[in-house]
Formats: C-alpha cells, structure tokens, sequence
C-alpha cells in the first residue's frame, strides 16, 4: 500500500511539473527560451515512476488491499518531502543553463518545499519562466502541504488517514472543519485558492505584471519567500507591493480555520482564539519596538535604513510580517545584519517564535509559547500554593496534561536539536558560531535569511555542499514539526 500511495502522490507531483511545462513552452515560442525540454523530461520522469509505484501497489483507486498502520503513516509523510524533493530537484539540473551541483540542486528544492526561501542560486535573473514558475509552486504546494493537497486532490478514501494529517499540519488535535479529514483539507484548499487568487489581483494592479504577479502571490500565501528578481520584492520600488506583501503575509501567519468560520459568519470562534490574538498583540508590539529602533539608533551611513516616518513605519511592518511569517521576503531596505544587534535579536526570536498553527508560517508557533507561558506561570503558583489543583486553559478550554507534555517534550527537543546543529556547523564544517547559529535557526524555523555571511545581504550559494544537505534535513525537521522526521530513525516504527 506505501509504494501506491507514493506513486499516486507522485502523479501528482507530475501534474504541477505539467503546467509549468505548458508555461515553458509558452515563453519558448514567445521569448525563445529553452527550459521547457528539462520540464517536459523532469514531467515524464515523475509520471512514470509515479505510474509505476502505483499499479506495482497493488491498489486501485478507492479500495486499498490493507489498512495503513500508524507508523505506516509516519513513513510515507517524512519520505514524501524527501522523494518529492529528489524528483522536484531535476529541472535545475536538466536545465542547461543554471550551473548547479546536486547538493545545491536539492537544497534549492527543499527550500521550495518547506516554504524556507534561502536560494543556492547566485543571479534570479537569469532564470527562464517556466523553472522560475515550477520555485514559486514547490513553495506553494508545500505552504499548505503535499499530504493535505492530496487529501483534498486524490479520491482515495483509505489515504484519509488522520494521522497523515497530524502528521504534517501544526496543531495539538485536529481542528477539524468537516467530519471527515478530505472535507477538512477540501477546506483547507478553497480558502488556500481564494488568498492566492486575491493576492495575484492586488499585486496585478500594481506594478506587477501578470507572471510576477502569480509567482509572487504563489510565494506570499505560502509564506515561503521566492521571488523572481534577485532584488526580491525590493526590485519593484513600491511601497504598495510592500503594504500588499506585509498584510498576506499576516494574513496567511494566521490559523486558516478561523478563515472558514468567519465565511460561515462564526465570528465568535475567531474573537476568542487566544493564539490569534497573541499573534497580533506581538506584531504590534515589535512593529512599534522597530519604529522606535530607527528613530532612536544612531547608523554609520554604510548601511541603507529608513528616513521619513511612513517609511520607518513600512520597513518595520515589513520586516516583522516577513520574519515572524517566516516569508523572509525582502524590501528595498532590509539589511537587519547591518542595522546592528538591537535589530537582528529580535529578528532572531520572531525567526524562533513564528506564525499560527495550522497556517503556512513556520517557528515553533505561537500557540506552544502560550501554552509554555501558562505552564510556567502555574508551576510558580503551584509553588506558593502546593496543594492547588490550577488547570491550564486555552481557548476556554481545558488542555489535557498529554498535550501539555507534548509540548514541553517539542520545546527540549527543539532546543537540543538547535544546540547539536549548530556544534556539528561549527566543529565539522568550519563556520563560525553566529553564521552556524544563524543557518540552523532559520533553517528550523523555514524562514531564509540568517546571520553573519548568509545574512539577508548574502545568500547561501558559498556554503558546502555538506553543510547544504545538512540544512535540506533540518528544513524538512522544521516543516514537520520535528516528531516526524525523528520517527523515521525508529527501527520499530518501519514494523508498524
């Protein structure tokens, strides 16, 4: 049943490589430009194999011939990113006129996948149309999700499993829409739809053509970063982009359930969630510490920085949507390296903290950082008070203790992973504690830019080829939320 699900995921995958081949040819009788032959193999390629896998499954398509072990669902989630990674890879490769290693070639597509938006390719530029299009949808279907867009795609009913979902979406419980797991992810992507749809318009009317418009759009709602100028979003040299880019960026940071209950006019559920309103609390208070940051920092003049209050307040907005979204999106002026350390700290701990649960954004998530917050306020009251019985609540409801020590168990975890990447980039592959430091969070936090050398003014074509494959690993870790990558290391989890 795994090598079925694998190839009908696969044919998938196959099916996005299709339109950007069509796109390619597009540009190919309209500009002469030549990628379309590395999509068109790159398509071929994924389709048979995905074919393939398939009918050697033994499953046809509603009825599998045994049921999918917990573990079974583990495995297919963490090895999915990792094989539609290694297929999704083959353009840059195929592609004559990118220069490009197989470490940077895989680095660049986890990176697409997971929403990262670090790139290994020194000039955008020189990108033909349909590879840069083929960036922006890995961004796109790995913003929401390869398994939910299957869910919500394939009409395979015992692929529904709901721990495939858990195991790929952000959340504590699933916080379902629908009774079933497929109308949930059906949900899940006519809204996903509706924010890529309404963020093409507002960036079209702009100064964005309609191919920009698209790919930039494709890349904001996934909070993933890629652009299709080097210069990024700061290639536009408009301030409505960057308003626009800022507030998708907010928007898709925040839990899309609370998308659909405003639809069915469920304002109440949105009013009272505690995790959007500590997002939003925390945006504000940053822009506002941001803004007081310029206008009280003494600079050098090496360094570009805001000069008018608008523009303070605009590059402030900006950078906070683009980092606690984990967008890593550029403006015109973005260099918080160079802005000096009162910038690039909290720079560091939006990279850490994140989005929303069940968003595209990335971080450890708001919701955890509460839920750790109350823990700690009621271990310092259980200290004054022994006997008491103090329960900790979200949302008004009562979190059970499992859920509270699967977030503790997440936040040990993640520190001791970060501690042990950063030791292994700095002993065994030479880099200094803040650029390893640096790499390691925003790689666990799918956010781009870092510190030191592949801060935002930098970009992480110079980095090893070892330190690149590191990197992919500790993406997909951060994409998946941790627990289901380490799941694959479990010997006993492939007998389950």
């Amino acid at each position: 049943m795994k090598k079925s699900i694998f190839g009908m995921l696969l044919t998938m995958e196959s099916l996005f490589m299709g339109f950007t081949t069509l796109v390619a040819l597009y540009y190919h009788h309209t500009a002469g430009e030549s990628d379309w032959k590395a999509l068109l193999w790159t398509t071929l390629i994924t389709f048979a194999c995905g074919t393939l896998l398939t009918s050697y499954g033994h499953t046809k398509l509603g009825r599998t011939t045994k049921q999918l072990s917990r573990g079974g669902a583990y495995i297919i989630v963490g090895l999915t990113w990792v094989v539609f990674s290694a297929f999704g890879m083959l353009p840059y490769i195929l592609y004559e006129g990118l220069d490009i290693d197989i470490a940077s070639a895989y680095f660049e597509t986890m990176s697409g996948f997971t929403a990262m938006g670090a790139t290994a390719i020194p000039d955008i530029e020189v990108m033909p149309h349909g590879i840069l299009l083929w960036r922006s949808l890995t961004q796109w279907m790995g913003g929401l999700g390869i398994v939910v867009f299957s869910f919500a795609i394939l009409p395979v009913k015992d692929l529904k499993n709901s721990t495939m979902f858990i195991a790929e979406v952000s959340c504590l419980t699933i916080n379902r829409l629908q009774p079933k797991i497929g109308a949930t992810s059906r949900r899940l992507l006519l809204i996903y739809l509706v924010l890529t749809a309404l963020c093409t318009f507002m960036y079209w009317v702009g100064p964005m053509g309609l191919f920009d418009a698209l790919c930039h759009s494709l890349s904001t709602v996934s909070t993933g970063g890629f652009g299709t100028h080097t210069a990024n979003i700061g290639y536009f040299h408009s301030a409505y982009i960057e308003y626009v880019c800022a507030v998708f960026m907010l928007i898709c940071a925040i839990n899309f359930g609370l998308y659909y209950y405003l639809s069915i006019w469920r304002v109440r559920e949105c009013m009272k969630n505690e995790e959007v309103r500590g997002f939003l609390f925390t945006v504000v208070g940053l822009v506002a510490v941001f803004c007081l940051l310029f206008r009280f920092t003494t600079f050098d003049g090496s360094v570009a920085v805001p000069q008018s209050g608008e523009e303070v307040f605009r590059t402030s907005l900006f950078h906070v949507a683009s980092i606690i979204s984990s967008s890593g999106f550029q403006s015109e002026i973005y260099d918080y390296v160079g802005w000096g350390t009162p910038f690039w700290m909290p720079t560091v701990i939006m990279m850490i903290v994140g989005g929303c649960t069940m968003s595209t954004a990335g971080g450890v998530k708001m919701m955890r950082i509460i839920i750790y917050l109350k823990y700690a306020f009621r271990e310092f009251r259980t200290h004054l008070h022994p006997h008491a019985v103090i329960s900790i609540k979200f949302n008004g409801r009562v979190i059970a203790e499992q859920h509270i020590r699967r977030v503790m168990s997440f936040l040990v975890i993640y520190v001791f992973i970060l501690v042990l990447s950063c030791a292994l980039m700095t002993m065994f592959m030479g880099y200094d504690l803040t650029t390893a430091f640096g790499a390691v969070v925003t790689s666990l936090g799918n956010t781009g830019p870092a510190l030191g050398e592949l801060g935002p003014a930098g970009n992480f074509v110079a980095v090893s080829p070892a330190a690149k494959l590191f990197l992919s690993f500790l993406m997909l870790v951060g994409r998946l939320e941790i627990f289901t990558v380490l799941f694959l290391f479990m010997p006993k989890a492939w007998r389950l």
